[in-house]
């Protein structure tokens, strides 16, 4: 919670929504499954964006209203169909669907990236400026913020979900890791 929580925890609070308001989150790993719980717990409509269907299940049990699969899906245009979002939560370490995704947002909506790569996005200026669109990174809180999100999860019971592992198979754990495989946060015990 001292770091995944709190950097998704803030950048929803940030985004100063009022309840109702659609929020998607992109990408349902160790970030993603938090920011999911944060933003339906603050009264957010949900739509969780991931690759495949395995995570269908689980996002709706985290607080999901909607599912998007976006190996089958171009998840911008679909996440238009819906009615668009007025905040799209980039968690996923991939920079190369983001371009895409902002066609998903609503007008004066906002994408905030958390999960960083190497790449770059390519943003169609003249979109941002006409529908007043914001991009924008967010790193993680402060000190307050992190004594906000613990209180706040605590009185709304957001969880991380955990594997625990042996600590001899911590090359297991990072191999999952980097394969996208983990379930959501790993933790090796002696």
């Amino acid at each position: 919670m001292g770091c995944a929580g709190v950097t998704t925890f803030t950048a929803i609070r940030e985004a100063d929504l009022p309840p109702g308001s659609r929020i998607a989150v992109y990408g349902l790993g160790g970030l993603g499954h938090l920011a999911v719980q944060f933003a339906a717990r603050m009264g957010h409509e949900l739509v969780a964006i991931a690759r495949g269907t395995g995570r269908k299940h689980d996002a709706a049990e985290l607080g999901a209203h909607h599912y998007i699969d976006a190996t089958t899906q171009n998840a911008g245009q679909t996440l238009a169909e819906l009615g668009g979002a007025d905040l799209i939560l980039c968690t996923a370490p991939t920079s190369g669907p983001i371009s895409a995704l902002l066609n998903g947002l609503r007008l004066r909506g906002r994408l905030t990236l958390i999960g960083v790569d190497g790449g770059a996005v390519q943003v169609p200026v003249a979109q941002l400026v006409t529908s007043a669109q914001i991009v924008t990174g967010h790193l993680t809180g402060t000190p307050a913020d992190i004594e906000d999100a613990m209180h706040f999860a605590a009185a709304n019971d957001v969880r991380p979900r955990l594997e625990r592992l042996p600590l001899e198979q911590a090359d297991l754990a990072m191999r999952r890791l980097r394969d996208g495989q983990a379930r959501y946060r790993f933790v090796l015990v002696p």
